[in-house]
């Protein structure tokens, strides 16, 4: 038996002992997990029930940024960051190597498969990555907020010399900003209404950071009344949206990678019409574990990020201190 945290409905995660997962099948291994981080979108299958048109059925474990040490397979005794995605390998998608948009996907903590949140489980191994010696377990449950990141910057585009906005400076927003600077934007702004996430964003490497009132004027006085090239919205929300296309120049590129809590969005048509943007949509990341390693061993500080810790016995109380968002990125600590 182990333990494991359990989502039953709206505010309803419970601490169970669950059967043990098992002697793993070929090219699957076991994972002792070590720590894992809580998502934005973990708070509103917490707080809401769900994702957009997603909603809870089946209790089930959350948790897909993780890391942990796998007990057997290739990498045994090694401590390894987990890929929360399992793309079928079959479908056309797949097989035109656009695994992060498989319709038969499976996500940890989503649907029927169990997330991170338990003390073991079983993964495939090609979705199991080994961590520098020198890159703590948190660092390594990081990595996926970075590769979704890392994913959104190469989907908005972004060139050398580029003026850049990110709206929404979550953990991801803070982590696109990072990236969208070593990706050699010129200038990277941020929006964001709350105050201790607008330091972060400096922080991490951002030029300015304002509140969604401010941030039109502000950015437009910087930009000499030209807009950002690009945006990369990370807010989730049609208020973040109406920030990109106003502050985004003509012919600007938009990545729209924010979670909104109901399954339509919405944003002005008619200034986006006349400035004849482009309107990308990001979906979770793509091979990107790789590049999120060297990013987070040459610059990017996952642990930085982290700003509260809780035992995995007390994840309902993680939770609710997530949900009132007064920090940064809260992780749980599974095993040690």
């Amino acid at each position: 038996m182990h333990r494991v945290a359990k989502l039953h409905a709206v505010g309803d995660l419970r601490i169970e002992e669950a059967d043990d997962p098992g002697a793993p099948p070929a090219g699957w291994s076991t994972v002792a997990v070590t720590s894992v981080g809580l998502c934005g979108s973990d708070l509103h299958w917490y707080a809401e029930g769900g994702t957009g048109e997603v909603s809870i059925g089946d209790p089930v474990v959350p948790g897909h940024e993780f890391a942990g040490r796998a007990l057997d397979g290739p990498y045994a005794g090694r401590r390894v960051a987990v890929d929360p995605a399992i793309p079928c390998g079959r479908c056309e998608q797949c097989l035109e190597g656009h695994g992060n948009l498989c319709p038969n996907i499976r996500f940890a903590g989503h649907e029927s498969l169990d997330g991170g949140l338990q003390e073991r489980l079983v993964w495939p191994d090609e979705l199991l990555f080994p961590l520098p010696d020198g890159m703590s377990d948190d660092a390594g449950a990081l990595l996926e907020p970075l590769g979704v990141a890392i994913h959104a910057v190469d989907h908005a585009h972004v060139r050398a010399g580029h003026d850049v906005l990110v709206v929404g400076a979550g953990p991801i927003g803070v982590l696109a900003a990072a990236v969208a600077r070593r990706a050699g934007a010129a200038r990277v702004f941020v929006s964001e209404p709350l105050a201790h996430r607008r330091r972060t964003a400096l922080r991490f490497g951002a030029d300015a950071a304002w509140s969604p009132e401010e941030v039109e004027g502000e950015l437009m006085a910087a930009t000499a009344g030209r807009g950002v090239d690009v945006v990369v919205e990370m807010a989730g929300a049609d208020a973040g949206i109406a920030t990109a296309v106003a502050c985004a120049r003509p012919g600007a590129r938009l990545a729209l990678g924010g979670i909104p809590s109901t399954p339509l969005s919405a944003f002005p048509a008619a200034p986006a019409r006349r400035k004849g943007l482009t309107f990308a949509m990001v979906r979770r990341m793509h091979e990107t574990y790789p590049r999120a390693i060297r990013l987070a061993t040459t610059g990017v500080d996952l642990d930085d990020l982290v700003s509260d810790r809780f035992p995995l016995e007390r994840s309902a109380a993680a939770f609710e201190h997530a949900v009132g968002r007064t920090g940064d990125k809260t992780v749980i600590s599974v095993s040690g």
